[in-house]
């Protein structure tokens, strides 16, 4: 027995093994560790573009960018604690260590969120907003380290926790460990937006990030605790190198060993990799030479991952101008990542039991590959729905001026009619207590005003550029201008003010909001408000002059309310509304196309990809595979930086279109290399590979029995080979 094969032997017998109808204890310590750490990232990674968006007040293209650079980020450090785990410290170290950096990370990032470490001045918004951007970007760092080192060592690490003739209860343990991935992820994905949603703070309320970044973090603690508490029951076995590093040094011998014989006179070898020969096991190199075939189908997958993971950046961003009323509920943008675990869940033994039996009795040769084309074509027709939906948006959203032009819009408020003039416009009747319907833009920044035809002669005002204005025309023809919103209101609320068209002055207030006294021909300041019913009460300087209007609110509308002078106090009779941006009205439901289509990709595309890469490769490459995948992610989330940086579209339903446009292209590039791969059983090469082995040696010996000289060759040299 090996030195190394007594200290595993050494280790399990030193361990106290208990068992729970039949499974060891200890992997019950790893299932629950495994719910929470999920829990966890997929709870901060579901509000963070909002979190980038709405508290740090990045542009939705930074905020993008930086979403999936930590994206990226968790799905190279994988990788890096595979080598550590394997090469030096062990799972279970590597675990541990890897969780408090990971814990430390999500608390870093829920104190980021608190606003009032800053708000000196109380109103609301940080003041020093360099400190929060520093914690959350430390906070990012942690957590891209700890969940992406602790990726590949939990499950290994829980495998281990079984004997060999366990080899059922080790798969029902693999099938529980994954499923409490989409349970944390899905859980979290309904919570945390739950969360976020909600008011806190201790000078002003705002929404709650730190608690939708808290709970997180307190999942990891829990996460790290319930960990540590197994410490006593589990299998810890010791680091025996890792073969992705054997894999990467038989790599580079072979490369540099070939540029040191480029020379003519060395003869040609039938593959690069044969230049290893002189250091490398051979049927390490013939195993290599699989992976690589493998690997080299890799190439075109990142742009799958590019689309894939916009679901959390994008789509969520798309989500937050659209209605999220379902009636019975009301949905959060960036709870609509729900529907991803729950399609998942649900495709997924659909696709098993029903779709790829009821291919196969078809007579179709529905291979890995194919799915996988399949898989990719899914993910570009979910992105050209989503395109189709954002035409739908691009047409309830305001046209706003650019620098260059102003936006007027004229407001009545007296008894009568008017007719406006406006050049070079052509005159146009305004209604009693009412407004003309659009704003008409201009590109000077002087008009001239002429009302009916008894005006002496047109009134010049100055406007402003890059601004909307209402030119308020009140009793007397006065005239006066202010200033409107030039922005749709965010996160979903509604902006909401009053114009006081009578001759007194009232007070107007609400829940949550109080407008002051309204002098005469005054407009309040804008006040933001939820989506809901709203119920302002109205009143003036006598004694009864107090009424109450109700107004129903959606998602993001912009309103003027008009007390005019035909105001009654009786149930606040003939208020007039204006609506200076159209509230969002694009169901959220539009979305559901865009998700199934997504999810079915991935289900066809990921889980078949896996599988096929096992099935290609052998057992102990598996490490080197299942690093090639995770990297495929890490570059997918690369390219959406380039592509997004170099394109600078102004439609976001054209940048869709691009990212569909080139997933197909590489769809095709992908079919055609497929077609040319031959699948291979990688157990058959290898005991192939080790009977000629076999008999090569024993005709060596033979040789050297009968006395036959061996032929000393220099280093530099290649050696004469057994023609096999």
């Amino acid at each position: 027995m090996t030195e190394k094969g007594e200290k595993d032997n050494d280790q399990k017998a030193k361990t106290k093994k208990v068992e729970c109808c039949g499974y060891p204890l200890s992997i019950f310590f790893i299932v629950v560790n495994e719910f929470c750490e999920r829990f966890s990232y997929y709870g901060m990674r579901a509000v963070l573009v909002l979190y980038f968006k709405y508290f740090l007040l990045w542009d939705d293209d930074l905020a993008t960018s930086i979403y999936h650079v930590f994206v990226a980020c968790c799905y190279l450090t994988p990788i890096l604690g595979a080598i550590v785990a394997d090469s030096w410290l062990g799972k279970f170290k590597t675990i541990i260590y890897l969780s408090i950096v990971y814990a430390i990370g999500q608390v870093v990032m829920a104190v980021s969120a608190i606003h009032d470490i800053t708000d000196t001045d109380k109103d609301g918004t940080p003041n020093n907003m360099s400190l929060h951007v520093v914690l959350s970007m430390i906070g990012l760092v942690l957590i891209a380290l700890g969940t992406g080192g602790i990726k590949p060592c939990v499950s290994a690490f829980g495998g281990d926790q079984f004997e060999d003739h366990q080899t059922r209860q080790r798969g029902t343990f693999f099938s529980v460990f994954y499923l409490c991935i989409n349970a944390g992820s899905l859980l979290s994905t309904i919570v945390t937006p739950i969360l976020r949603g909600q008011e806190c703070g201790i000078h002003s309320q705002q929404k709650c990030y730190p608690l939708a970044f808290g709970v997180p973090a307190a999942l990891m603690v829990v996460a790290l605790v319930v960990f540590i508490m197994g410490s006593g029951m589990y299998v810890k076995t010791a680091p025996k190198g890792n073969i992705m590093l054997d894999v990467c040094k038989c790599i580079g011998f072979a490369i540099k060993n070939r540029y040191r014989h480029r020379s003519k006179q060395y003869q040609k070898r039938e593959h690069w990799l044969d230049w290893a020969n002189e250091k490398y096991d051979k049927l390490l190199i013939v195993q290599i030479k699989m992976v690589l075939k493998v690997l080299f189908l890799y190439l075109p997958l990142p742009m799958f991952w590019t689309l894939f993971d916009q679901k959390g950046s994008r789509w969520t961003l798309q989500a937050t101008t659209m209605n999220g009323d379902f009636g019975f509920l009301i949905l959060q943008p960036d709870q609509m990542q729900t529907l991803n675990p729950i399609l998942i869940l649900t495709l997924v033994p659909i696709t098993d039991r029903i779709v790829y039996p009821l291919i196969e009795k078809c007579g179709l040769n529905f291979s890995p590959l194919r799915r996988m084309t399949v898989g990719m074509f899914f993910a570009a027709m979910a992105f050209v729905s989503a395109s189709m939906v954002q035409l739908e948006i691009d047409k309830t959203l305001p046209v706003l001026p650019s620098s260059s032009q102003t936006q007027v819009r004229v407001l009545n408020m007296q008894s009568n009619g008017l007719m406006v003039t406006i050049p070079p416009n052509e005159p146009f009747p305004i209604g009693p207590n009412q407004a003309n319907e659009q704003y008409i833009t201009f590109d000077s920044d002087t008009i001239s005003v002429s009302l009916n035809t008894t005006t002496p002669g047109p009134v010049p005002y100055n406007v402003t550029k890059g601004m909307r204005q209402t030119l308020v025309i009140g009793p007397g023809n006065n005239m006066m201008l202010v200033y409107d919103l030039t922005a749709k209101p965010e996160q979903g609320n509604n902006a909401l003010r009053f114009i006081n068209g009578l001759n007194t002055a009232v007070n107007v207030s609400t829940s949550g909001a109080d407008y002051g006294a309204i002098s005469t021909m005054i407009a309040s300041n804008y006040f933001l408000m939820a989506h809901g019913t709203r119920v302002f009460t109205i009143s003036g300087p006598n004694i009864g002059q107090q009424c109450e209007f109700t107004k129903k609110l959606g998602f993001g509308g912009a309103y003027s309310v008009i007390i005019p002078s035909t105001f009654t106090w009786e149930n606040c009779g003939n208020i007039v509304e204006v609506e200076e941006i159209q509230p969002n009205s694009v169901h959220m439901a539009l979305q559901i196309p865009q998700y199934f289509l997504i999810t079915a990709g991935e289900v066809v595309f990921s889980v078949t990809g896996l599988e096929f890469s096992y099935s290609q490769a052998p057992s102990n490459m598996k490490a080197v595979l299942q690093a090639g995948w995770l990297l495929t992610t890490a570059v997918g989330n690369f390219i959406v930086l380039i592509v997004a940086q170099l394109a600078k579209l102004d439609k976001q339903w054209a940048e869709y279109l691009l990212f569909a446009s080139l997933l197909v292209a590489v769809c095709v590039i992908f079919s055609i290399m497929a077609n040319f791969y031959t699948y291979i059983d990688p157990v058959a090469i290898e005991a192939e590979f080790k009977e000629k082995e076999g008999l090569s040696s024993e005709k060596n010996e033979k040789l050297e029995m009968n006395g036959k000289d061996s032929v000393q060759h220099d280093d530099e040299e290649e050696p004469i080979q057994t023609k096999m």
